[in-house]
């Protein structure tokens, strides 16, 4: 193919491709802006909120609105064994991610043994549960992106008056993007 049939082939090929292939890129930033970077010490919570788990604490480390909604990330800190019941979400991918201690992390019917420095994935539309199985204490990582409602989910929970027992309510769970899928990981 000579240089002028070529050149005018892709321009022609250029011309007939959808404009809305290249709108996403011409798009302005979104009118939201991102939070100023604030940093969350050791321990703390982004919002200086105290949250409490069934079996201790969680923090929020990265706020949904610091990152356009595209991240979230929170801190539980364990003190007695156990974990949420199993289920999904669909919306978000889910990285777990071992600080201290020993947990058990079940993804799609496979169950991990993770110690400090492991982790995994949960994909979102995949079941899911985590239990704290070591001794002592233990801490956790867990990442959502996006970060769909998961922030809101905890936030108002957390408001509500704290809670002594993981949520085991499906109508609730689902009013967040998620499906209860069955009970928590057995521990013995």
């Amino acid at each position: 193919m000579t240089l002028l049939k070529r050149r005018s082939f892709l321009q022609l090929a250029a011309a007939a491709l959808p404009s809305s292939l290249f709108a996403k890129t011409l798009q302005s930033p979104p009118a939201t802006q991102p939070q100023p970077a604030v940093p969350v010490l050791s321990g703390g919570d982004r919002y200086d909120f105290k949250r409490v788990l069934p079996n201790g604490t969680t923090t929020f480390k990265v706020s949904s609105k610091d990152c356009r909604g595209d991240f979230f990330a929170m801190e539980h800190h364990h003190t007695t064994k156990g974990g949420p019941p199993r289920h999904l979400h669909h919306v978000e991918d889910e990285w777990f991610y071992v600080l201290e201690g020993e947990y058990f992390v079940e993804v799609g019917g496979k169950l991990h043994h993770l110690k400090a420095g492991d982790s995994v994935l949960g994909p979102r539309g995949v079941p899911h549960a985590f239990a704290f199985v070591g001794e002592g204490s233990g801490r956790f990582l867990i990442t959502y992106a996006p970060a769909g409602r998961m922030e809101e989910f905890f936030d108002t929970r957390d408001r509500a008056g704290g809670r002594t027992t993981y949520v085991n309510d499906a109508e609730k769970m689902r009013a967040y993007g998620m499906e209860l899928i069955g009970p928590p990981l057995a521990i013995t």
